[in-house]
Protein backbone atom coordinates (compact mmCIF):
# COMPACT_ATOMS: atom_id res chain seq x y z
CA UNK A 1 0.00 0.00 0.00
CA UNK A 2 1.73 3.56 -0.89
CA UNK A 3 0.67 6.38 1.24
CA UNK A 4 2.48 9.81 0.77
CA UNK A 5 1.33 13.19 2.04
CA UNK A 6 -0.36 14.12 -0.77
CA UNK A 7 -2.87 11.04 -0.78
CA UNK A 8 -3.44 11.98 2.73
CA UNK A 9 -4.30 15.80 1.66
CA UNK A 10 -1.18 16.97 3.98
CA UNK A 11 0.01 19.95 3.21
CA UNK A 12 3.64 20.54 4.36
CA UNK A 13 5.60 16.91 4.22
CA UNK A 14 7.59 15.83 7.32
CA UNK A 15 11.44 16.63 6.24
CA UNK A 16 12.52 12.47 5.69
CA UNK A 17 15.49 14.30 8.14
CA UNK A 18 13.45 13.57 10.81
CA UNK A 19 13.97 9.69 10.59
CA UNK A 20 17.68 10.28 11.57
CA UNK A 21 16.40 12.23 14.66
CA UNK A 22 13.63 9.94 15.52
CA UNK A 23 16.95 6.68 15.34
CA UNK A 24 19.11 8.36 17.98
CA UNK A 25 15.78 8.90 20.50
CA UNK A 26 14.64 5.28 19.71
CA UNK A 27 13.19 4.83 23.82
CA UNK A 28 11.96 8.07 23.48
CA UNK A 29 9.95 7.71 20.14
CA UNK A 30 8.79 4.53 21.33
CA UNK A 31 7.86 5.72 24.40
CA UNK A 32 5.93 8.93 22.66
CA UNK A 33 4.39 6.43 20.36
CA UNK A 34 3.09 4.11 22.70
CA UNK A 35 1.27 7.37 24.47
CA UNK A 36 -0.15 8.14 21.33
CA UNK A 37 -1.67 4.52 20.49
CA UNK A 38 -2.73 5.10 24.55
CA UNK A 39 -4.68 8.51 23.92
CA UNK A 40 -6.03 6.95 19.77
CA UNK A 41 -8.04 4.33 22.24
CA UNK A 42 -9.53 6.93 24.64
CA UNK A 43 -10.74 9.09 22.11
CA UNK A 44 -12.60 6.73 20.73
CA UNK A 45 -14.04 5.66 23.92
CA UNK A 46 -15.07 9.47 24.14
CA UNK A 47 -16.82 9.58 21.09
CA UNK A 48 -18.66 6.64 22.33
CA UNK A 49 -19.67 7.76 25.00
CA UNK A 50 -20.71 11.32 23.73
CA UNK A 51 -22.40 10.04 20.72
CA UNK A 52 -23.94 6.55 22.01
CA UNK A 53 -27.03 7.06 19.47
CA UNK A 54 -25.06 7.04 17.05
CA UNK A 55 -24.96 3.33 15.84
CA UNK A 56 -22.81 3.37 12.91
CA UNK A 57 -20.07 5.46 14.46
CA UNK A 58 -20.01 3.04 18.10
CA UNK A 59 -19.66 -0.25 15.68
CA UNK A 60 -17.27 1.38 13.66
CA UNK A 61 -15.05 2.55 16.33
CA UNK A 62 -15.60 0.02 19.44
CA UNK A 63 -13.11 -2.64 17.18
CA UNK A 64 -10.39 0.36 16.70
CA UNK A 65 -10.34 0.56 20.20
CA UNK A 66 -9.35 -2.84 20.73
CA UNK A 67 -7.00 -2.04 17.58
CA UNK A 68 -5.30 1.18 19.42
CA UNK A 69 -5.12 -0.64 23.10
CA UNK A 70 -3.30 -3.69 21.16
CA UNK A 71 -0.64 -1.55 19.50
CA UNK A 72 -0.04 -0.03 22.50
CA UNK A 73 0.62 -3.36 23.56
CA UNK A 74 2.94 -4.04 20.68
CA UNK A 75 5.35 -0.95 21.04
CA UNK A 76 5.55 -1.55 24.89
CA UNK A 77 6.80 -4.88 23.81
CA UNK A 78 9.45 -3.22 21.45
CA UNK A 79 10.82 -1.33 24.42
CA UNK A 80 11.19 -4.46 26.79
CA UNK A 81 12.66 -6.54 23.75
CA UNK A 82 15.37 -3.69 23.52
CA UNK A 83 15.70 -3.39 27.03
CA UNK A 84 14.23 0.33 26.64
CA UNK A 85 11.89 1.74 29.26
CA UNK A 86 8.68 3.45 29.15
CA UNK A 87 9.05 7.31 29.92
CA UNK A 88 6.49 9.77 31.18
CA UNK A 89 3.90 10.85 28.77
CA UNK A 90 4.70 14.48 27.53
CA UNK A 91 2.02 17.30 26.94
CA UNK A 92 1.33 16.90 22.95
CA UNK A 93 1.64 20.07 21.54
CA UNK A 94 0.54 19.26 18.44
CA UNK A 95 -2.35 17.35 19.30
CA UNK A 96 -3.03 20.60 21.76
CA UNK A 97 -2.75 23.04 18.72
CA UNK A 98 -5.15 21.22 16.96
CA UNK A 99 -7.42 21.10 19.83
CA UNK A 100 -7.60 24.87 20.52
CA UNK A 101 -8.53 25.34 16.23
CA UNK A 102 -11.60 23.46 17.15
CA UNK A 103 -14.94 25.42 17.07
CA UNK A 104 -16.69 25.81 20.66
CA UNK A 105 -20.47 26.14 20.79
CA UNK A 106 -22.85 25.13 18.12
CA UNK A 107 -25.22 22.22 17.91
CA UNK A 108 -24.14 18.24 18.89
CA UNK A 109 -23.35 17.43 15.49
CA UNK A 110 -20.95 20.86 14.95
CA UNK A 111 -18.99 19.39 18.01
CA UNK A 112 -18.92 16.27 16.08
CA UNK A 113 -17.80 17.47 12.95
CA UNK A 114 -14.91 19.03 14.92
CA UNK A 115 -13.84 15.98 16.71
CA UNK A 116 -13.55 13.37 13.97
CA UNK A 117 -11.65 16.05 11.86
CA UNK A 118 -9.30 16.29 14.53
CA UNK A 119 -8.99 12.73 14.48
CA UNK A 120 -8.68 12.32 11.12
CA UNK A 121 -5.78 14.93 10.67
CA UNK A 122 -3.53 12.67 13.87
CA UNK A 123 -4.38 9.93 12.27
CA UNK A 124 -3.16 11.19 9.07
CA UNK A 125 0.05 12.86 9.99
CA UNK A 126 0.96 9.52 12.45
CA UNK A 127 0.63 7.64 8.78
CA UNK A 128 2.89 9.87 7.26
CA UNK A 129 5.49 9.97 10.19
CA UNK A 130 5.24 5.93 10.41
CA UNK A 131 5.51 6.14 6.07
CA UNK A 132 8.86 7.56 6.83
CA UNK A 133 10.02 5.80 9.07
CA UNK A 134 9.28 2.36 7.62
CA UNK A 135 11.30 3.83 4.60
CA UNK A 136 14.11 5.42 6.34
CA UNK A 137 15.13 3.72 9.06
CA UNK A 138 18.30 2.04 8.94
CA UNK A 139 17.37 -1.09 10.78
CA UNK A 140 15.11 -3.36 8.82
CA UNK A 141 12.90 -5.14 11.46
CA UNK A 142 12.02 -1.54 12.34
CA UNK A 143 10.86 -0.84 8.63
CA UNK A 144 8.44 -3.74 8.80
CA UNK A 145 7.37 -2.63 11.93
CA UNK A 146 6.33 0.90 11.59
CA UNK A 147 5.01 -0.38 8.22
CA UNK A 148 2.06 -2.17 9.66
CA UNK A 149 1.04 0.94 11.50
CA UNK A 150 1.48 3.03 8.43
CA UNK A 151 -1.64 0.46 6.80
CA UNK A 152 -3.62 0.91 9.60
CA UNK A 153 -3.41 4.49 10.44
CA UNK A 154 -4.51 5.31 6.68
CA UNK A 155 -7.61 3.11 7.34
CA UNK A 156 -8.37 5.06 10.55
CA UNK A 157 -7.75 8.28 9.14
CA UNK A 158 -10.29 6.90 6.11
CA UNK A 159 -12.91 5.98 8.34
CA UNK A 160 -13.63 9.24 10.43
CA UNK A 161 -13.48 11.34 7.51
CA UNK A 162 -16.11 8.64 5.92
CA UNK A 163 -18.05 8.95 9.61
CA UNK A 164 -17.52 12.94 9.33
CA UNK A 165 -19.58 12.88 5.84
CA UNK A 166 -21.93 10.05 7.37
CA UNK A 167 -23.12 12.36 10.25
CA UNK A 168 -22.54 15.99 8.87
CA UNK A 169 -22.84 17.49 5.69
CA UNK A 170 -21.30 17.01 3.09
CA UNK A 171 -19.90 20.02 1.83
CA UNK A 172 -19.97 21.51 5.34
CA UNK A 173 -17.14 18.68 5.55
CA UNK A 174 -14.83 19.36 2.94
CA UNK A 175 -14.76 23.10 3.82
CA UNK A 176 -13.59 22.38 7.25
CA UNK A 177 -11.05 19.34 6.73
CA UNK A 178 -9.28 22.75 4.02
CA UNK A 179 -9.64 25.20 6.80
CA UNK A 180 -7.98 22.04 8.77
CA UNK A 181 -5.12 20.73 6.82
CA UNK A 182 -4.52 24.70 6.44
CA UNK A 183 -4.18 25.26 10.34
CA UNK A 184 -2.51 21.62 10.65
CA UNK A 185 0.50 23.24 8.02
CA UNK A 186 1.37 26.14 9.81
CA UNK A 187 1.04 24.64 13.05
CA UNK A 188 3.67 22.18 11.78
CA UNK A 189 5.43 24.86 10.37
CA UNK A 190 6.04 26.32 13.98
CA UNK A 191 6.81 23.17 15.56
CA UNK A 192 10.93 22.49 15.94
CA UNK A 193 11.51 18.94 14.32
CA UNK A 194 11.78 16.59 17.73
CA UNK A 195 12.91 13.03 16.78
CA UNK A 196 11.60 12.01 20.22
CA UNK A 197 8.09 13.07 19.57
CA UNK A 198 5.80 11.36 16.56
CA UNK A 199 3.89 14.83 15.74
Amino acid sequence: MSVNSPMLGLKLATDPRWVNLAEKSLEEILTDHAYCEQKAATSCITLIQLYPEKEELVSSLAPIVTEEWGHFRQVLAELKKRNLKLGKQRKDLYVNALIDFQKKGGSREDRLLEKLLTCALIEARSCERFRLLSLHISEEELKSFYHTFMISEAGHYRLFIDLAKRYCEPEKVKFRWQEYLEEEARIMSHLDARGDRMH
